[in-house]
């Protein structure tokens, strides 16, 4: 069936001739069983104390996050600024379903992981000095976590929002991306500093 498209109406920001916009899923339902699939895994991990499964999802979910973050922040950034507006808007309706799962997931996945291998590794008994480290990192993976959840998740659902109404505020769409971008970007930068914390950790 051919691709669904409805028209953008002229706005401050837009062309007279602004292409029209293909209708697209906010939540991307063909993503949704990988996404319960993955989080029956990490249950399973937990409950079972699988320490090799944990240390793959802590390990892999942390890197995906951080990758994620700095590519956003520091790459795609920069070229977004750069496209034109039509372009803005049909990269944003293409990748940015996509950030409303991924990201959620891969907070849950890492920060979930990651406390239970501390526990299991007797991390979390380490005695100060050292555990001056471990509450370091949690604290920064806190505040990346709120971001990601409570910054980064609802400007790009207000991006998608705006996106399907019949007239969409351009200008509110590149407030919006340029919030997801930015904090993006920050966080990206504090998963350097996690970086450094858990490879202090690691050497205890």
């Amino acid at each position: 069936m051919a691709e669904m498209v409805r028209e953008v109406p002229r706005t401050a920001d837009a062309p007279a001739h602004a292409p029209g916009i293909a209708d697209f899923e906010i939540v991307p339902r063909r993503a949704l069983p990988v996404i319960a699939a993955l989080l029956v895994f990490l249950v399973a991990a937990i409950v079972g104390n699988w320490f090799w499964a944990l240390n793959f999802l802590h390990v892999a979910s942390g890197g995906l996050w951080t990758g994620i973050d700095l590519f956003v922040g520091l790459i795609v950034g920069p070229i977004l600024g750069r496209m034109s507006i039509p372009a803005r808007t049909e990269f944003a309706t293409r990748f940015m379903p996509k950030m409303v799962v991924i990201m959620p997931t891969l907070v849950i996945i890492t920060l979930a992981s990651g406390i239970q291998l501390a526990r299991l590794m007797g991390n979390l008994a380490i005695p100060y000095p050292d555990h001056w480290w471990l509450i370091a990192s949690f604290i920064v993976v806190g505040v990346m976590a709120v971001i990601a959840i409570g910054i980064l998740e609802p400007a790009n659902l207000g991006v998608l929002f705006e996106l399907r109404k019949p007239r969409p505020d351009g200008r509110l769409i590149g407030r919006l991306m340029r919030r997801f971008v930015y904090t993006a970007g920050i966080t990206g930068l504090m998963q350097v500093a996690t970086l450094v914390i858990m490879s202090r950790i690691a050497t205890w």
